[in-house]
């Protein structure tokens, strides 16, 4: 009998707490993955503990040891193709991939962003939510294209930005937001719910919302 679970390679640079709750979630009785792998691009990344721990397969392929973005891509992408995935997920994933790497996983490649996209796309944005005063925050999973942090969005969690917050206690609550709602995009893709169809995000085949839906 064939295995219904969905193929997944995931993709760290760092601690590697969202890969940890998809190792998590994926525990239940009704686990939707068959996670193949976790690849980084970091000998260091802690997550690789995460990974071992779990019994996934875990590789370093080391950004520095390549002379240009395109040659690591191809590397990389040469990597997670023995593993046949049908999904590759950035769980803090810190590099900017190319457009032949993008363009080769478009519709079944998800990223996880710390901002309500499509405000604060980019790098230190709980420093820049403070600074600017704003009252709400989160996190947003959206399909990779190849604008950065500007695929469509699919499902998104938010957060009061209290007047006590520093850097460190927004970002400790806009994790616990991440946890839950990569988890269940992941899943929807997994049951075949979800889609990237002529540049938007479908789920249960209607167009999401700019904004993408909205945590539960």
């Amino acid at each position: 009998m064939s295995d219904p679970r969905l193929p997944v390679v995931v993709l760290i640079s760092g601690a590697g707490s969202n890969l940890q709750a998809l190792i998590d979630d994926n525990r239940q009785a009704d686990a939707p993955l068959d996670i193949r792998a976790v690849i980084t691009n970091r000998p260091a990344a802690a997550g690789l503990a995460r990974a071992r721990a779990a019994g996934i397969p875990a590789e370093v392929i080391d950004h520095t040891l390549y002379d240009s973005r395109d040659r690591y891509d191809a590397a990389l992408q040469a990597a997670i193709d023995c593993y046949q995935p049908g999904l590759v997920v950035l769980a803090g994933f810190m590099r900017i991939l190319t457009p032949a790497f993008v363009h080769h996983y478009l519709g079944r490649m998800l990223n996880i962003h710390p901002s309500l996209l499509p405000h604060y796309s980019g790098l230190q944005t709980h420093r820049r939510v403070l600074a600017a005063g704003g009252a709400e925050h989160g996190a947003s999973v959206h399909f990779v294209t190849e604008q950065l942090d500007g695929g469509p969005v699919i499902l998104q969690g938010r957060v009061p930005v209290l007047a006590t917050d520093t850097e460190a206690t927004l970002a400790a609550r806009v994790h616990g937001v991440e946890h839950r709602i990569y988890p269940l995009a992941i899943r929807w893709f997994a049951q075949g719910r979800l889609h990237l169809h002529a540049g938007g995000a479908y789920l249960d085949g209607r167009l999401l919302p700019p904004h993408g839906a909205t945590l539960p």
